[in-house]
């Protein structure tokens, strides 16, 4: 050790301070345990409620994690401070029964990790095949909440999952936004061994570029996830997928190649899906399902579906349209606002487009993706 160094730590006398850190810790689990007491008492004052779902509130969780970000001044980021707060809610509801989230799996899937970013790791995340089997399985109960990809900050909008909401009458809980990290997994030493590529389409497409340049010969091969082709790669001889370092984890996969999305700022957002609308947090996104049909269809739709939110001065975040099912050429609108759907100004625009509608449904008001 350096003269330097030694000098370094007599001025900090770390016996001192590791005393302290214990100190602190000690402190820091008591007040973890009383925070755990407190979120019992609040379940016994709630009266025989039947499950863990009957317990969370997301609008409470979001008002605060805000505050956790308001009031944090480091040297922790704000990121790790979100997680640990995440964490501890997690623990202090999963006392009563842990929630059951169901997503798209199966383990491995960027869908997983999106649940333990916004539930903690105290619930029991459920894998499903596809995105219309987690839909299903909250609508019977099977699962208190669902987590589907709904659009990639490079690829787009997960139809799939639109679609679902024309027949389904599940509600929007809250959205997630996670940043993409794709790399290449397999069981090979070198590129050269690769023959063929499995991941879901999205994931092919978010690697478009760098697949072109680097492995322009190889068979691509879409599946339902790019779980199911980590599973191929580790199954397979000259078999590479593309996901996450949580998929090399489950599946026992090398990472060939770190990072080969073509956008370094790659993201995917994703609804969590329950059976209940949301009070309102405070900071919060509406998503609506709108269509007109008869002699109010045809040039000028859009704009006049529009119209009552630059009346009130509401702001659209986003919209997308699919067909509508009903008919050939008929379509449906869902539209992202900001603001709770039971608050004005919000609740007046709403009320005057039910009015302009043929097809008018509120699928969700929920607390705005925290980061």
């Amino acid at each position: 050790m350096s003269k330097a160094s030694k000098d370094s730590e007599a001025a900090v006398d770390l016996p001192a301070m590791r005393k302290r850190i214990d100190e602190v810790d000690q402190q820091i689990q008591a007040l973890i345990n009383e925070r755990a007491r407190f979120a019992q008492q609040v379940g016994i004052s709630k009266g025989d409620l039947a499950a863990a779902v009957d317990y969370y509130r997301p609008e409470r969780e979001a008002e605060v994690l805000r505050k956790v970000l308001a009031r944090n001044e480091g040297p922790l980021r704000d990121e790790e401070m979100l997680r640990l707060f995440r964490e501890i809610m997690s623990a202090c509801l999963a006392q009563q029964e842990p929630l059951k989230v169901g997503f798209l799996g199966p383990e491995g899937t960027f869908t997983q990790a999106a649940v333990y970013k916004h539930f903690g790791h105290s619930v029991r995340a459920l894998p499903f095949g596809t995105i219309d089997e987690v839909f299903q399985e909250v609508e019977s109960g099977v699962a208190d909440f669902g987590v589907v990809p709904i659009e990639n900050s490079t690829e787009g909008t997960v139809n799939n999952t639109l679609d679902m909401f024309l027949t389904s009458p599940l509600k929007i809980g809250g959205e997630i936004e996670l940043r993409i990290e794709q790399h290449l997994l397999g069981t090979m030493q070198s590129l050269e061994k690769v023959e063929r590529v499995c991941a879901h389409e999205q994931a092919l497409a978010q690697c478009r570029g760098w697949l072109r340049e680097y492995l322009p010969q190889v068979e691509l091969i879409g599946v339902s996830s790019n779980a199911v082709g980590a599973r191929r790669a580790r199954d397979e001889s000259g078999t590479a997928a593309i996901g996450s370092d949580a998929a090399a984890e489950v599946y026992d996969l090398r990472i060939m190649v770190n990072n080969i999305e073509d956008s370094a700022d790659n993201a995917t957002r994703f609804l969590v899906i329950g059976r209940n609308l949301l009070a309102a947090s405070g900071l919060d996104k509406t998503t609506i399902m709108v269509s007109t049909s008869g002699t109010a269809a045809g040039a000028g739709v859009l704009h006049s579906l529009l119209q009552p939110f630059a009346t009130h001065g509401v702001n659209i975040t986003r919209i997308e349209s699919r067909p509508s099912r009903r008919r050939n050429w008929d379509y449906v609108f869902f539209l992202d606002i900001d603001g709770h759907a039971e608050q004005s100004p919000v609740s007046e625009a709403l009320a005057e487009l039910r009015e302009l509608s043929s097809l008018f449904r509120v699928l969700g008001a929920y607390p705005r993706a925290i980061s």
